[in-house]
């Protein structure tokens, strides 16, 4: 008797070659639907699943491989005399390989207005449920989900190598696949309900790590394949490390407050040890860098940089004037990527606007024991809630470098200070167990720029201290959240020495 496969897929990519080899080897095909026009379409001889099981499909093609000899050809086990009898005793013909992929529900429900009857016509149930079989009887049965197994799978059939480590790899894989289907189904349907579930995560692995944060510590990256980081091409350069995906992610998420993409303003970040040390905006990619890297300098010697707009050949001069570990943008022309090849060490990831909006917005942290989570602060700076509230109002040009500011000091570790003027991060203070230590930090980083230039800060000024220090050393206005007990003082002190302050009412801690 002639092996048989079954065929039941919604992504057709692949099916016909994978379909002309099976024939080739010698296998006779049942297939339904759509799959099975597909597959006469191509000239190759297949059995309709209706007419291999002598049952016709039922209510609106629901019920169509849910039937014994459908699932006792997948089940039997070879070896085991009493299975063999009742394939005999039924006409069952054994099934072979199994080829299913599966309704696209995630694809579905992606768009948030789809109708709830639309949602639920899309989940599958034969398909899980051959994959299920399939898999459990993986000694006798190979199992395919994705194109992307097929020519693996077709080298291994001609070479007679469809191992049991082969069949155990692929079982695996389907039980993967239906366990993450049923999770985002749950997901879904959760979400329309307003339910709360536990934390499932189905993420697949992409790459060992060379290390996590020290050399000691193991490390591996999970993502989805087509979403944020998953998405990100590694033009050259060598392996990533944890600790750069952490700069890398923080880079981003910075230089993404001037937007993402060739119609964004330009706008460049350094960033150090997760924090920004270097921000700026310019007339292009290349004058926007060269002020970020001339912010600081120092600290960017072999720091991470983000680009919200493609590199060319100008500012692939400037990246290779100085050490760095890695660079991310929307893209990278030829002569610059001819450019920086000569730093055969710097990892370039080019990651495709269109790829960030398919991210999830879960911000995921772990603790011992458990996971928290809340939503990303990325929303869009929204300036209705803002009040002046000293005597002296900002001028024109004050007011765009507090915008700035306070778009860079939500990236800033707190307590976070940053000081600012013309487009340009002139000191950053980060990290410390005061308010005011941080302010020194970022006006001594400053030092004679600060004069004429603006301050932000993530939290409210519990004292007026920081007012008191800032516009001695020249910052004309200041930017923060409020809602301290006494901001009244803060707020005095401006007027005394006669400084602009806008509140905010809205805080960016980030920890």
């Amino acid at each position: 008797m002639a092996p048989t496969a079954l065929l039941s897929v919604s992504n057709k990519e692949g099916l016909v070659p994978l379909a002309q080899g099976l024939v080739g080897a010698g296998y006779q095909l049942i297939s339904s639907g759509g799959t099975a026009a597909a597959l006469q379409a191509a000239g190759l001889p297949v059995t309709k699943v209706a007419d291999h099981t002598q049952a016709p499909e039922i209510l609106g093609g629901r019920v169509k491989t849910l039937h014994p000899r459908i699932h006792g050809g997948i089940l039997a086990r070879r070896a085991e005399a009493s299975h063999q009898a009742d394939l005999m005793a039924q006409g069952i013909v054994p099934i072979d390989v199994v080829v299913v992929n599966l309704y696209p529900f995630r694809e579905t429900v992606a768009d948030p207005a789809v109708g709830f009857d639309i949602a639920i016509e899309n989940i599958d149930i034969g398909g899980p449920a051959m994959l299920r079989a399939a898999a459990k009887n993986h000694a006798d049965v190979v199992v395919l989900t994705s194109p992307n197994q097929y020519d693996a799978f077709l080298e291994a059939l001609a070479s007679s190598a469809l191992s049991l480590e082969l069949r155990r790899r692929l079982a695996l894989e389907a039980f993967q696949h239906t366990a993450s289907y049923d999770a985002a189904i749950s997901a879904w349907l959760a979400g329309r309900l307003g339910e709360e579930l536990p934390l499932r995560l189905e993420l697949p692995a992409r790459q060992s790590l060379r290390y996590g944060e020290n050399p000691h510590q193991q490390a591996r990256w999970y993502s989805e394949p087509k979403a944020g980081w998953g998405a990100a091409e590694q033009l050259q350069g060598k392996e990533l490390s944890y600790n750069n995906l952490i700069d890398l992610d923080a880079a981003l998420a910075t230089v993404r407050e001037f937007g993402y993409g060739p119609a964004a303003e330009p706008a460049a970040v350094v960033v150090k040890h997760t924090n920004p040390c270097g921000v700026a905006t310019g007339s292009d990619a290349a004058a926007a860098l060269a002020r970020a890297l001339d912010a600081d300098r120092l600290s960017a010697f072999g720091g991470i940089v983000a680009l919200n707009n493609p590199v060319d050949l100008a500012a692939a001069e400037l990246l290779s004037s100085l050490f760095l570990e890695c660079v991310v943008a929307p893209g990278f022309d030829s002569p610059a990527r001819d450019r920086l090849a000569a730093r055969a060490n710097l990892r370039l990831l080019e990651l495709a606007p269109e790829a960030i909006p398919q991210a999830s917005r879960r911000h995921l942290r772990s603790l011992l024991g458990g996971v928290l989570e809340q939503e990303l602060d990325d929303q869009p700076v929204q300036e209705s809630g803002w009040q002046v509230v000293s005597e002296r109002q900002p001028s024109p040009q004050e007011l765009v470098d507090l915008r700035f500011a306070w778009k860079l000091v939500r990236h800033v570790r707190s307590n976070a200070i940053t000081v600012a003027k013309g487009g340009q991060s002139l000191g950053i203070g980060a990290g410390q167990m005061n308010r005011v230590g941080s302010a020194r930090l970022a006006l001594e980083a400053a030092g004679d720029r600060a004069r004429g230039a603006v301050l932000a800060s993530d939290g409210f000024f519990p004292f007026d201290d920081t007012v008191r220090l800032a516009a001695g050393q020249g910052i004309t206005a200041l930017i923060q959240p409020g809602g301290s007990m006494r901001d009244g003082d803060s707020i005095g002190a401006c007027n005394a020495l006669g400084v602009a302050m806008v509140m905010t009412g809205h805080r960016h801690f980030l920890h």
